[in-house]
């Protein structure tokens, strides 16, 4: 999580629309079926402020999925043509957060994708 901390935060393309829409979310990141997320960013500002292990509070948004899923999504990428049918198919499961909502707006979306190629490339 560190690691994807600092990638995000190194990449204007993820945070500068973030930044101009103002957003703000404690996002988990979690495999289904699980209790609780396991994974934590914490953005402000469209910056990320921490990054770590799940340590309890409410989410603005909890991203799962199985571990074989999440693996192959880090190995392979994940573009706005993945992402339609992992939702769809559940195989990409939104446990808190308005993914309609993320999706119609480009301020969130592109960089929702975007933070995906950086979990391939760290």
């Amino acid at each position: 999580m560190q690691s994807l901390m600092k990638a995000w935060n190194g990449s204007p393309k993820i945070y500068e629309p973030l930044v101009k829409a103002a957003f703000n979310a404690r996002i988990g990141y979690g495999f289904k079926g699980e209790p609780s997320a396991r994974g934590l960013l914490v953005v402000v500002e469209g910056k990320v402020l921490s990054a770590g292990a799940m340590n309890g509070g409410e989410l603005d948004w909890d991203l799962r999925a199985s571990p074989e899923n999440w693996n192959k999504w880090i190995a392979e990428g994940f573009g706005l043509t993945k992402l339609g049918p992992a939702v769809a198919s559940k195989t990409l499961e939104f446990a808190q957060g308005n993914y309609r909502q993320m999706i119609q707006n480009l301020a969130l979306s592109q960089p929702f994708l975007e933070h995906f190629e950086l979990m391939r490339k760290i």
